[in-house]
């Protein structure tokens, strides 16, 4: 049964998951679309909106060390501090959109498109 089950585990390890969403939220900072599965990008879309809500509400010395600890790169955390965070200084939520763009050549699975608005 899956009572109070919330999280998505994508057939993968919990190590392998964790670093798996923790490249999709770089690379989707840093490009600002990302073109993957619609179950990983609904599992990336609750992240991103806890990562901009970090940079939006803490102050900036602790949204720096949220940010460092969570992307790979630290030009994506640069990027959420300095662009975004102006972009959305106005929103509350509602960082990302997630569109359907069709099926994989190679497996069939359906795509879609994150990305920031």
């Amino acid at each position: 049964m899956r009572h109070r089950i919330k999280k998505s585990r994508l057939g993968r390890p919990s190590d392998h998951r964790n670093a798996m969403l923790r490249n999709l939220a770089t690379s989707l900072v840093i490009e600002e679309h990302v073109e993957t599965t619609i179950s990983k990008a609904k599992t990336l879309q609750p992240i991103m909106e806890r990562l901009m809500g970090y940079a939006l509400k803490d102050t900036p010395r602790e949204a720096i060390r949220k940010l460092d600890a969570y992307f790979f790169d630290q030009a994506a955390s640069k990027k959420v501090l300095e662009v975004l965070k102006e972009r959305y200084q106005d929103r509350k939520s509602g960082f990302t959109r997630i569109r359907a763009t069709g099926f994989r050549s190679g497996d069939g699975s359906t795509t879609a498109r994150i990305e920031l608005i």
